[in-house]
């Protein structure tokens, strides 16, 4: 392929507003309620078994059915405060939903991951912060990563009273839910308001260009903080081990959903013929 290949100006603003869209549309009130209703809120729930984070989910289905979102977002965010991503990009057909008793008599579940969705973007939505801080204990930690394992590791500390200060090396915090998620799973706002709302707790610092091992050593870190937690994330993808994979205008797919998440996509250069 020559460069000339190669270009931005593919699509225009509206075209790309029209494709990068998410695959479905958010529950409303509506729906939500209605969908909450199917829930036959089993005592031995086998959706609550099969979440890998615990979540109580005919507690937080309940909820939703009362009318008490709020309460149903804190219910998610206690055990994940990561949830309001995991609603848009945890497999739940293999999880949650696949061990759903609905299956057996109307051969769909519940839609667990929508309504999970539905309750943590509506807290999102209205700037709450239902977390309290516990009084401050005197330590301070360092957190090495604002990805997910290092954001919910410093809310955690933070919420028990630590002050935490995290250090990442890229511009912005957020790691893969910031720079490697597809449009189509989780739109580019969603992560940035995850991570506004977790530092809303307070007691969190983060510090972006610091790269571990170029900027600060393990070793200062240890003899500064009282601990050190290490979440450098894990975004590598499989070499293809085949001549010209380096070569200009190829690209892993990680790479590639990081530019159209964080460029002017009208303008982000693109091949006519891709493999």
């Amino acid at each position: 392929m020559n460069d000339h290949d190669i270009r931005g100006g593919r699509l225009d603003a509206a075209q790309v507003a029209e494709n990068y869209q998410a695959l479905q549309a958010p529950l409303n009130e509506l729906q939500a309620l209605q969908e909450a209703a199917r829930c036959l809120f089993c005592f031995d729930a086998p959706c609550t078994e099969a979440c890998p984070t615990g979540i109580d989910i005919p507690g937080f289905i309940r909820k939703i059915q009362t009318g008490n979102v709020r309460g149903a977002a804190v219910t998610i965010l206690d055990e994940n405060i990561m949830g309001g991503t995991c609603a848009n990009v945890c497999p739940v057909e293999e999880l949650c939903e696949q061990v759903c008793v609905r299956n057996a008599a109307e051969d769909k579940p519940v839609e667990i991951g929508r309504l999970q969705d539905y309750a943590t973007a509506q807290l999102f939505g209205r700037g709450i912060q239902p977390f309290t801080r516990a009084a401050g204990t005197g330590r301070h930690v360092a957190v090495i990563g604002a990805g997910p394992a290092g954001l919910a590791c410093a809310h955690r500390l933070a919420l028990l009273g630590h002050e935490v200060t995290v250090f990442e090396s890229r511009p912005k915090p957020g790691g893969l839910n910031e720079y490697g998620l597809a449009a189509y799973k989780m739109l580019d706002e969603r992560a940035a308001r995850e991570v506004e709302f977790i530092l809303g707790i307070g007691g969190i610092e983060v510090r972006t260009g610091v790269q571990l091992g170029r900027d600060v050593s393990l070793d200062a870190l240890r003899e500064v903080y009282d601990a050190v937690f290490i979440g450098l994330g894990h975004n590598a993808v499989n070499a293809l081990a085949v001549d010209g994979e380096d070569a200009a205008g190829v690209l892993s797919a990680v790479d590639f959903i990081e530019r159209i998440r964080q460029e002017e996509l009208t303008s982000l250069p693109v091949g006519r013929r891709v493999v």
